[in-house]
């Protein structure tokens, strides 16, 4: 642990009380000068400290800042499983996918020959690496992602459960779900699920999910997944400039008693573990979510091909995470794939 994370941490301890330069020093060891050169950034990186009269330091309002340790502090209230677990924690990355598949990449096989995980599956299965920034953020079709700092959270888990990924198109529905809970948990709105991968509010997109899969070709199965999960909390106009349709859960401000690593700890931890619940249950939880089912939609199934772009209505998606469409001549298709916009939207 750093000096600047002990620092917050035994500001965190005494919340809204004041500690002494001489008390924080000796709790981490170091001298004055170390302690308030940890509180100088501690400051530029989110966190309302006040100094006192008598040489002490006060920690006002929740600590917004970003480490592994604080991570797992979170973690640890509602997911306690996942805290020894593979834990990246990043100021900026490039992007927290590219990261995690470069482990899976360099890290060897996943799985024995009886089909067990390998040393290797064991310990990156259920990794979480979380980042402030990206510089290269990636959305679905290669689309860019921008993920500024402070006003949103990024980040990717690895799945590689025993056994493979038997079906991989529910691991996105599965995750926009569990974003949901968590946005419903911690800031009392109901968001809505745009099939497949996104999550409004408002009619803004506030979050996207990127779900990228590793076979084995040898046997052909998708052995593991990794799902990176961008979510915009406060309004940022780079973001605003660059998709016009994208929103934020708490708009021109955040709101102070949320942190974004409490953000990113309980999305990590209820995404991980929603992937063991039962498929019906999370599919209508999906379905019922969904803003598109009954609404005219245009369909398109080769992206940038818009000679080939249809329009139809959407009736249901189903228990994979197909999307249920009647075409305009009454047939009905399902969708695997491809995107769709709302007729209104067009």
């Amino acid at each position: 642990m750093t000096t600047k994370d002990k620092v917050l941490e035994i500001l965190s301890q005494n919340h809204n009380q004041s500690v002494s330069g001489a008390k924080i020093a000796s709790f981490c060891g170091v001298s004055r000068a170390a302690i308030w050169k940890a509180i100088k950034t501690l400051r530029e990186e989110g966190c309302k400290i006040e100094g006192t009269t008598n040489g002490g330091y006060i920690l006002q309002g929740p600590a917004d800042v970003f480490s592994k340790d604080m991570l797992i502090k979170y973690l640890a209230e509602d997911y306690p499983d996942f805290t020894k677990g593979n834990i990246k924690c990043f100021k900026n990355i490039d992007s927290t996918n590219t990261y995690a598949k470069k482990i899976l990449s360099e890290c060897g096989a996943l799985r024995l020959a009886n089909g067990g995980l390998s040393p290797a599956g064991k310990k990156y299965n259920n990794s979480i690496i979380v980042a402030e920034s990206q510089t290269a953020g990636r959305g679905r079709l290669g689309r860019t992602f921008v993920s500024p700092s402070k006003t949103g959270i990024y980040l990717s888990v690895i799945y590689a459960p025993e056994g493979g990924i038997t079906e991989p198109a529910k691991l996105t529905a599965f995750s926009a779900v569990a974003v949901k809970r968590v946005i419903k948990k911690l800031y009392k709105i109901d968001a809505k699920i745009k099939w497949i991968n996104d999550i409004y509010i408002n009619g803004k997109k506030v979050c996207g999910i990127l779900t990228e899969g590793f076979t084995n070709f040898e046997t052909g199965s998708i052995e593991s997944a990794v799902i990176g999960i961008g979510i915009n909390i406060s309004d940022n106009q780079d973001i605003f400039n660059a998709n016009k349709s994208a929103g934020s859960i708490t708009g021109k401000k955040p709101d102070e008693n949320i942190t974004r690593c409490q953000l990113a700890a309980l999305v990590a931890g209820e995404t991980l573990k929603i992937f063991d619940e039962e498929t019906a249950s999370v599919m209508k939880e999906y379905r019922n979510s969904s803003f598109l089912i009954g609404d005219k939609v245009q369909v398109h199934p080769i992206i940038g091909d818009d000679k080939a772009a249809y329009f139809a209505q959407v009736i249901d998606i189903d228990d994979k995470a197909g999307l249920v469409v009647q075409l305009e001549d009454g047939s009905r298709k399902t969708l695997n794939s491809g995107e769709v916009s709302l007729h209104s939207d067009i």
